[in-house]
């Protein structure tokens, strides 16, 4: 049997039709790609990523500076979004050609920010080191900081055992990051110092990342007391090793009293008043010494002592160090480490200033940034 469509069909199939048609018209069309820089902008922060962003999906994305070369991205899993994965350079101009998969196509120029001023970080320990539990993190910018609390949101430091800690500014140009306590040995420590690219101040602006990691070694703790004029030597609490020394002479270079920290380590150094004032006329001296284990940056150091044998665990006639015998001197120097805490006690001495470089456990701790004492410098 054969069959026409009844004229009530016909109507209904072009209602149909017109009503197809009249949703496509109201159906917006997706919005074209979107560039998270506006086009033509300038002095734009290298630092942060640049992204693509499409409804329907990208199809392609290239981006290439003025050079030609072309920047290193990636597209999240539905190809919605196209990210930078790279840092952008200083001064330079980028172009951004997406289309998405409707064929919308989107081109966008821009170019970076040239500073006038660029700010490099220098980071301690040693990467890869093992220190002591009274090692700090130091950082030292060779430009002053103005904005301090900017610059901690810029710097991480990771612990495995969730150390708390705190930063301390010495001034505009270095900061410390020390724990409340000392730290529990065998933590591994990681610092980031985010730099580059960031706004620092008005055309100063971060150089290079960077980022260290280091692991906290056996507790080793050095108590030298004026008391008894002896330098006694704990691992791990325990009495390893004690000895005779003498410390600087009273009343006229008494060594100060606190917390210092092991540094640098030298077999032989000429030690030379003159480096921190002393002239040679007014009692100053120049004098090679064996086993010079550094405690500060004003020239304390445990050292061998020969001329002061007589003196050792009975008078102080000193500059300021801790004078020892070669045999003790070498024995402490090859035992310790960097980052190893020595106390000294019961001089007649102030206490070793913050200033004066490995001296930062002798803050209060509210003195951190963002306590409740006075701060060196905020």
């Amino acid at each position: 049997m054969i069959s026409a469509c009844s004229p009530g069909d016909e109507s209904s199939r072009l209602e149909q039709v017109a009503e197809t048609d009249q949703a496509a018209e109201t159906t917006p069309a997706a919005r074209p790609p979107k560039v998270s820089v506006s086009n033509n902008a300038t002095d734009v922060e290298p630092g942060q990523p640049v992204k693509v962003l499409s409804e329907v999906g990208l199809a392609s994305v290239k981006m290439t500076n003025e050079a030609g070369k072309e920047v290193e991205a990636e597209f999240n899993d539905d190809k919605t979004e196209w990210s930078t994965a790279e840092p952008l350079g200083y001064g330079r101009e980028y172009t951004i050609e997406a289309r998405d998969v409707e064929g919308q196509k989107v081109v966008s120029s821009f170019t970076t920010v040239s500073p006038a001023v660029t700010v490099n970080a220098y980071v301690g320990p040693l990467d890869g080191s093992t220190v002591g539990v009274a090692q700090a993190v130091t950082i030292r910018f060779d430009s002053p900081i103005q904005d301090t609390k900017k610059m901690e949101k810029l710097i991480s430091v990771e612990t495995s055992n969730d150390t708390e800690g705190g930063f301390f500014w010495l001034d505009p140009y270095e900061v410390r990051w020390r724990p409340k306590e000392y730290w529990e040995p065998g933590t591994e420590v990681t610092v980031k110092v985010d730099l580059y690219g960031r706004k620092l101040a008005e055309g100063v602006y971060g150089s290079d990342d960077t980022e260290i990691s280091f692991t906290i070694g056996d507790k080793v703790e050095t108590v030298v007391d004026n008391y008894d004029k002896m330098l006694r030597v704990y691992a791990n609490d325990e009495l390893v090793k004690e000895f005779p020394i003498s410390l600087g002479t009273d009343g006229s270079y008494d060594t100060p009293n606190g917390t210092y920290v092991v540094g640098d380590e030298h077999p032989s150094l000429v030690m030379d008043s003159r480096t921190y004032g002393l002239a040679l006329d007014a009692g100053g001296y120049v004098t090679p010494v064996d086993y010079a284990t550094q405690l500060s940056y004003s020239g304390i150091y445990v050292h061998s002592a020969p001329w002061a044998l007589w003196a050792l665990g009975a008078q102080n006639q000193s500059h300021g160090c801790i004078n020892a015998s070669y045999e003790n001197a070498k024995w402490f120097q090859e035992y310790v480490k960097r980052g190893d805490p020595v106390v000294v006690k019961n001089t007649g001495g102030s206490t070793l200033t913050p200033y004066d470089g490995l001296g930062y456990w002798n803050l209060d701790w509210e003195q951190r940034s963002g306590g409740s004492g006075e701060q060196l410098y905020s």
